[in-house]
């Protein structure tokens, strides 16, 4: 896969080698001598990775990753220090900072690509993600406030045949707070990854974080990783891999199956904590932008006074329900409801239209959609319904809403009103929109008629549909 790499390097030889071997490889590689001229290409060039070298003068690389984290435009580029420090503390630090792994100088080329790929492929994902959302915020659909995205009380999944190095590590996750639970082996932590499902953001129950150690799973281990990136329900949970220095070549196949990270024994407490929370965060906020872009889209189809689904999804409904099965329509219009507005206040006319939903939503089928087309009409849509269907369910909700006043205004006057409703039933592979019109028709005579009354659409009504403009979308009767 081709990406933009920006190399901070304050050394130009080291920056000639990295682009040297980057190009190869068909990435496109732009270079910066140093920390503010790195901050100034991260936001205006946009790179997918950036290679960071640690100790350069002015500002080293340690401020410069969390400047780059603390700026919206590039706090989600994943960000590699390149280093000569081997000391612990120093890669502590870096992952503190928000750095997403170490390459130590001089950089092994296999190791390079791989953390490459891994960390582009989970760019790609996010990237995506945050589009969709930022798209569905252009259009004014703003999700609630998001929950909170650290890592307390994440879920861990720790997979470890030898016992001894199991408690070490738990004992390291659980005193950064993290809930750890045990397997023994992949086949043991197997069952316990689909049954648990998923995780989220608002309580999910599925794990954050597999840890996984390599020490005796072999390939075993990795059919895990595999498994898991191939399994819907545990496809976006990290893996972090714990292995020796020996099993390099184990640990690179982990990336390219998934694996997120990784960790070289003997395990530094202190690395494992702050490898394992980046790992979770970045998994919660996904799961974070995923829950934002739901809700967009619940708001994108669902009426904000009542509450009903939309005219775009009932669009989308009888689309769908049409390929396969008849569908009928049934089209109500509140009767006289500029005179509601007139005696009692637009806000009791609101009121009104919202309990007029509540009696056509307690009166339909399961299987039957509701919504507000606009104004004071209704649309309910019967997939798979026969005329005989359609008409008994229209005269139960003309029933319903004439029954009893809908509700009271301020001065405690009880609102009433009736409904008048068109009924049209198209055959399997029919049309939406001559289907709408020709239930159009059929009110509009229910209307003249003197509503509060059910009318079917007649062939006339079909014809009259059939002639009618397709801009057609309200009766403007009251």
């Amino acid at each position: 896969m081709t990406a933009r790499i920006l190399v901070v390097d304050d050394i130009p030889a080291n920056r000639r080698l990295l682009e040297a071997k980057l190009s190869a490889e068909y990435y496109e590689v732009a270079q910066a001598g140093g920390g503010p001229e790195a901050l100034v290409l991260a936001e205006s060039w946009s790179p997918d990775v950036i290679l960071l070298d640690v100790m350069m003068p002015g500002m080293d690389g340690f401020e410069v990753c969390r400047r780059l984290k603390a700026l919206p435009a590039t706090a989600h580029i994943p960000v590699v220090m390149v280093t000569a420090l081997t000391e612990p503390e120093a890669r502590v630090r870096g992952l503190e900072a928000g750095a997403d792994d170490f390459l130590s100088k001089p950089v092994d080329d296999a190791t390079l690509f791989a953390r490459l790929r891994t960390l582009l492929r989970m760019k790609q994902v996010l990237d995506a993600w945050r589009q969709r959302v930022e798209t569905a915020r252009a259009l004014g659909l703003e999700p609630p406030a998001a929950p909170d995205v650290s890592p307390s009380a994440a879920r861990v999944l720790l997979v470890e045949e030898d016992a001894e190095e199991a408690a070490a590590l738990a004992a390291t996750l659980a005193a950064g707070g993290l809930t750890v639970e045990q397997a023994r082996g992949a086949a043991d932590a197997w069952p316990r990854l689909v049954a648990a499902g998923p995780s989220g953001p608002e309580g999910g129950t599925g794990y954050d974080l597999v840890v996984l150690g390599l020490r005796s799973a072999g390939p075993d281990g990795l059919r895990l990783v595999s498994r898991i990136r191939a399994h819907a329900g545990t496809r976006e949970v990290p893996v972090l891999l714990v292995a020796g220095p020996e099993q390099r070549e184990l640990v690179l196949r982990g990336f390219d199956l998934g694996a997120n990270d990784h960790v070289l024994r003997p395990v530094d407490p202190h690395e494992l904590g702050a490898r394992a929370r980046n790992q979770i965060r970045r998994h919660r906020y996904q799961q974070r932008l995923r829950a934002d872009l739901d809700r967009s889209i619940e708001m994108a189809v669902t009426d904000p006074l009542t509450g009903l689904r939309n005219r775009l999804y009932l669009y989308g409904y009888l689309r769908t329900a049409l390929r396969t099965q008849p569908a009928a329509v049934l089209l109500a219009d509140v009767d006289h409801f500029k005179a509601v507005n007139d005696t009692h206040g637009h806000a009791a006319g609101d009121v009104a239209l919202r309990a007029v939903a509540e009696r056509l939503r307690a009166h339909i089928r399961a299987a039957d959609v509701v919504a507000r087309w606009g104004g004071e009409e209704f649309v309910v849509a019967m997939a798979g319904a026969t005329a005989e269907d359609a008409m008994a369910a229209a005269e139960r909700l003309r029933a319903a809403v004439a029954a009893s006043p809908l509700a009271a205004d301020a001065g405690g006057a009880p609102i009433g009103t009736t409904i008048s409703i068109g009924v049209a039933l198209a055959p399997r592979g029919g049309a939406v929109d001559p289907l709408i019109r020709a239930a159009d028709a059929a009110l509009y005579r229910a209307k003249r008629a003197g509503r509060n009354r059910v009318e079917f659409a007649t062939p006339e009504d079909w014809d009259a549909a059939a002639a009618a403009a397709d801009s057609r979308t309200g009766l403007g009767v009251t």
